[in-house]
């Protein structure tokens, strides 16, 4: 028995209806990301080509004043400190979070909702609080150099605080775990008998790493470095507390010319600079990273 199935033509509304179901459940969410999203950043684009007057207040006029001022080698210096801050907190936090993740997704089940426990706890304490606990234990007579006087290792108090080191070590510790869910979330869901064939077919640990593994994890390396990048980049807390005025980043720059400068179109300029640098970095770190490991040994 032959069956005749009709199909209907493309002009038709079957064919060509659209779907007013979908797009009205999306509206909630649709409406929500132009108002907290989209209108915020178009604001800031249009007011960091504003100006102000002598007592603060914004005159709304074209001008490239706000960016020209952010050329100057003092702004573009604390910016390249932001970036490579931000950087360095990326690579420490991969290399820590990637075999802390690799460890928990290789853990027996009955332990792995316990040691995420343990990586989500500290999101359960303030920021300011954490960040003054390491400045207790940074500071000139803190917990680290009363520790190592006592056991014989230096005469002085160290300078632990107040560079870029510390403001490293801060921001490292309040955004490992930005880096460590991504990955165990990708790791947690891999194939693991493919490792298994590697190694009946003799493959090298550090190959099948390199062929298998890591190929496989790349969206957990990547939504990880983003989700650590960029909250490390636009830091103001950490930078504060512990790098002090030696240490200053940009979400520093920003918050100073909003709270105490009252420079609104300037830190507005400031806020699209850091947001088209972070940009451009992610773009750029997606597309290495992608090529890296697409290309052979």
């Amino acid at each position: 028995m032959t069956q005749h199935i009709k199909l209907a033509p493309a002009g038709t509304p079957q064919a060509g209806r659209f779907d007013w179901g979908k797009l009205f459940l999306g509206l909630p969410t649709i409406f929500w990301f132009v108002c907290l999203i989209v209108v915020p950043l178009v604001m800031t684009l249009i007011l960091s080509f504003a100006s102000r007057d002598a007592y603060g207040r914004i005159i709304y006029e074209w001008s490239f004043q706000n960016y020209i001022r952010f050329m100057d080698p003092l702004y573009l210096q604390i910016l390249w400190r932001s970036f490579y801050l931000g950087l360095f907190t990326v690579i420490i936090c991969l290399l820590i979070g990637y075999p802390l993740a690799y460890f928990i997704a290789r853990s027996p089940k009955n332990l792995k909702p316990l040691f995420l426990m343990l990586v989500i706890a500290p999101f359960w304490i303030n920021l300011l609080i954490r960040a003054y606990g390491w400045m207790i234990l940074l500071r000139y007579e803190g917990i680290i150099n009363i520790f190592l006087r006592r056991i014989g290792l230096i005469e002085e108090p160290l300078q632990l605080m107040y560079n870029d080191g510390a403001v490293l070590v801060g921001l490292v510790y309040v955004f490992l775990q930005f880096m460590v869910l991504p990955l165990f979330a990708t790791i947690d869901k891999m194939d693991w008998t493919l490792l298994e064939s590697a190694q009946d077919l003799g493959a090298k640990p550090f190959h099948t790493f390199r062929h298998i593994t890591l190929p496989l994890t790349l969206p957990g390396i990547i939504g990880g470095s983003i989700l650590t990048f960029v909250p490390a980049f636009g830091s103001f807390i950490i930078p504060r507390i512990l790098g002090g005025s030696n240490s200053i980043m940009i979400g520093n720059i920003i918050e100073t010319q909003i709270k105490t400068a009252r420079n609104w179109p300037f830190a507005s300029a400031s806020a699209v600079i850091l947001i088209v640098t972070a940009l451009l970095g992610m773009l750029i770190y997606v597309k290495f990273s992608g090529r890296s490991l697409m290309g052979g040994d």
